[in-house]
Formats: structure tokens, sequence, C-alpha cells
């Protein structure tokens, strides 16, 4: 939320509900109605300015710790365009607050064998080392994938789909405990260094079209498909409770914001989709990937495979994005309507798309979108 500054195909299951128009909207001007390329939508400009002011105090004996204002990040493996960036925001710039999300995109072996993990995270609100605490479990989770991203693709290809949930679930658990076991020995109560997590894997097998999100914590995952947003992110109720079909619930569950999208978002596994029992809220048995138990996560681990169809944009954000597309009809438009069956942007043009603002939000944005060929 934002604070005004001082003194300023037919063999597949059928695709979940639009939350969205199928239909966009109208091309969004410019400020001032100029016609050139916007910088907001909404009913007006956001309170503070679009470019960065404040830059975050430095440590000299710690410049290594210094977080950029922007990364931006992109790929082709496979069928797949990847394009992500991470974007201070508007409300830090203004303070002169270093940013709270961190995003890693890495390849794991070679070939059409190889993994591409796109991890981001979002340190806690107000606490002082937020930044550091999404960089590290960012890099412990791509730590781990990257020592089983042998068997994380093997299990890709064939479908494995209850070995990658358990396993994912297992290092998932692994990257938040050190983060909490960080926290004790700073003397810090967790909650202050603490961090959400949300995850893709892409594997690089044009063969392989399954599409892996897991993480913890709020966020986004939504697919563009035939120029209509589905909310893809799996209810809090697939981890706990009675077993479930497919990855998106079972029947007659919603998602969040009552889009009511279906389970069965598992195309390619078991006749009806896979049925899987998940942990029912205790830790995880000894799995097939590499470490001890670990305690399990304060917030519910959240997992969906899904199997991309040509065309379709995947995209996973953290909340700072997809707050306001899921609050705002007409960010959600402007977006269909420049991601629709194009050509993947630059990584230029990916940055100003995904940074158009919205007036009431301003913290952190982070994002990762996948075309498919």
């Amino acid at each position: 939320s934002e604070a005004p500054p001082a003194g300023a195909a037919s063999d597949l299951p059928p695709p979940p509900p639009a939350f969205l128009p199928a239909r966009p909207a109208e091309p969004v001007t410019g400020p001032g109605g100029g016609g050139g390329r916007a910088d907001y939508v909404g009913s007006g400009p956001p309170t503070y300015d679009a470019e960065p002011t404040a830059l975050p105090p430095a440590d000299p004996d710690g410049l290594d710790g210094q977080v950029p204002d922007t990364v931006l990040d992109g790929a082709r493996y496979g069928t797949c365009t990847l394009r992500a960036v991470s974007v201070r925001g508007d409300s830090a710039r203004y303070r002169g607050e270093p940013r709270r999300d961190a995003l890693l995109v890495a390849r794991f072996g070679a070939g059409e064998q190889a993994l591409v993990l796109v991890a981001m995270a979002t340190g806690a609100r107000a606490a002082p080392g937020a930044h550091r605490a999404a960089a590290e479990v960012c890099r412990w989770i791509g730590r781990a994938v990257g020592r089983s991203h042998d068997r994380l693709a093997e299990d890709l290809r064939a479908a494995r789909r209850g070995d990658l949930k358990s396993g994912l679930h297992r290092l998932t658990d692994r990257s938040l405990g050190r983060l909490r076991a960080g926290a004790a020995e700073q003397g810090l109560p967790p909650d202050e260094y603490a961090a959400t997590l949300r995850c893709l894997l892409l594997p690089a097998d044009p063969g392989c079209r399954t599409r892996v999100f897991f993480g913890v914590g709020p966020g986004g995952l939504l697919r563009l498909r035939d120029g209509a947003w589905q909310d893809m992110e799996p209810s809090a109720g697939d981890v706990t409770g009675a077993p479930v079909l497919g990855y998106g619930g079972a029947p007659g569950d919603t998602t969040r914001g009552g889009t009511g999208v279906p389970g069965g978002d598992a195309a390619g596994g078991t006749p009806g989709g896979d049925r899987l029992t998940m942990d029912l809220g205790v830790a995880a048995a000894p799995g097939p990937y590499d470490g001890p138990p670990a305690e399990p996560p304060r917030e519910p681990f959240r997992f969906r495979a899904s199997v991309a169809r040509p065309g379709d944009v995947l995209l996973m954000c953290t909340a700072g994005l997809a707050e306001p597309l899921l609050s705002e009809p007409e960010l959600g438009g402007l977006l269909a309507r420049r991601w629709t069956g194009r050509t993947p942007p630059g990584l230029a043009e990916f940055l100003v798309d995904s940074g158009v603002r919205v007036k009431g939000y301003a913290d952190d944005r982070t994002a990762a979108a996948v075309w498919e060929a």
C-alpha cells in the first residue's frame, strides 16, 4: 500500500475461468493524453515520482551487500522465453530504503537436461535486514535445487508430480528453516528476519511442457491464455486436510478472489489427473532429495504443476505486482493487450510493461513471465 510522502488444446482439461474480461481494455494513453506509452493506469498519477529519488544508506565496510534499484534477466530454453525483473517500489525510492525483493535466475545442467530456476523473495516489512533475508533465502533454495537438479529434471520429464511436490516441499522447508536459524543467531524474532519465497522450475527439454510453481507466502501466479488472465494461485486448502484432485484443488474448491479455479490442471498425468495426499500438517518423511528433515514453514506450502500450451504467458510475481493486477482490471487489461499474440518483449520493454503504476500501490515489484512458443 501507498502512504503519501511528507511534503510531497481439446485433450487438455478446460481452462480455469477468466477473472478479467477476455476483451482487453482500450489502449491507455500516457499522462496528459498524449497517446504515448502509459506510465500509470487509474484515475490519476501515483503520489511518488516514477523515477528513483534517494539512494539507500551505504556501509563502507559492507558494500558487497548493496542492492541495486533494478535487476533485469532473461533467457530462452526449450519452447519458452523467460523475462524477469525486480524493481524497488516508489515508496522505497522516495525514502531511500533498499529493495526488499530479491530475484535469482539460474540454469543448472546443460543441453536438454538443463533446469531453469526462477526464485523471488520479499523480506519482512519495516525490518532492517529484510533485503538480506530475501537474498539469502533465494540463494539457499537455489543451492538446494541446484544440488538436486538431475533428479528434479528427471521427475519433470516423467511427470512424477508426487515426488516433485514432496521433494520441493522438503527443500523449501529447509531453506526457510535456515532463515529462522539465522534470525536466532542474530538475536532477532523470527518474524523480523523472514521472507516469502516463490519459485518456478522450467525444463530446457522442448518435449516437456510441464511448468512447476512452488513456494510459501503471498504473491501471484497467473496465466494469460486467449487474451484473458486466469488466476492459477494454489489455495492454502491444497496443503492440509483431505486428499486433493490435481493441482488446483479438489472439485468445488475456490481460489482467492472468488475466481473458482477448478482442479485438474495436471494434464499429461494419470487418467483423471494425479490424486495426491498432501502432508496433513506433519513434517515430511525422508524424500528423494538431499538433506535431513526440517521444521515446516509457518505459512502453507503451495505447489502447482501445469501444462503449457503454445501462446500461453505464465506470470509469477510478488505481492507488489499481484495486488494491483488482481485489484485493478485496467492494469490487467493493458498487460493482456500488450502480451497477447506477439513475440516476447525485450528486457527493456518488459521492464516498462511490468512497471505500469497504479495509485495506492508503491511496494517493490518482482515478476517473471514465460512466453510459450
